[in-house]
């Protein structure tokens, strides 16, 4: 009986001084340097309007009308539902994603005045794996910039600058493509070039 005692105290012990560790004091030595070092990121990263805030650089936001870049489309629930994040799960020879392939590029041609063989990117047409993707490729970009110029009555030069100003470069100068957030590149159109962090 002895020998169980001490075996249970030892295992109180271990689980109380864990918890202390991993449940307390690691938690504040990586949040309080967080926040003293960079507290915009730490905090979630949100962009404000004039004090208010309307999002998340890190969460693709759904942006209807033909003055507004689109993002690249979601599997997440009903749709950029951070709650319902995943991808649809469907394979390359899936005949459901190939149709709805079809279905996104005849749709994005169409909004966008585009001829019916021309190329449509792939950020375009296909959901990425989290459904929350907050960027889209420059190139995508690019092809919506004449239909967002014609809404918004400004010209095809001028919606090409803004693009090319809140383009994001390759991580570390190698790793990814150059891409474009959605809502900073929505809100600088709309005024707010800097989000009002």
């Amino acid at each position: 009986m002895g020998y169980w005692m001490r075996e249970i105290r030892t295992s109180v012990r271990a689980t109380a001084a864990l918890a202390v560790l991993l449940c307390g004091l690691y938690p504040l030595a990586v949040w309080g340097p967080a926040q003293l070092l960079f507290p915009a990121k730490a905090n979630g990263s949100l962009l404000r309007r004039d004090g208010t805030i309307v999002g998340s650089e890190l969460i693709a936001q759904g942006f209807a009308g033909a003055k507004y870049f689109h993002p690249r489309p979601s599997a997440a629930g009903e749709g950029y539902d951070a709650l319902a994040s995943g991808a649809s799960q469907l394979g390359p020879l899936s005949k459901d994603l190939i149709d709805k392939v079809r279905e996104r590029a005849a749709a994005y041609r169409a909004e966008n005045g585009l001829a019916p063989g021309v190329p449509v990117p792939a950020d375009a047409v296909t959901a990425s794996g989290s459904g929350l993707d907050p960027h889209i490729s420059v190139g995508n970009a690019l092809l919506q910039a004449p239909r967002v110029a014609a809404a918004r009555r400004m010209t095809e030069a001028a919606v090409r600058a803004i693009i090319e100003t809140t383009a994001e470069g390759r991580d570390l100068g190698i790793f990814g493509e150059p891409r474009v957030n959605v809502l900073k590149l929505n809100l600088a159109l709309d005024g707010g070039r800097d989000g009002g962090r």
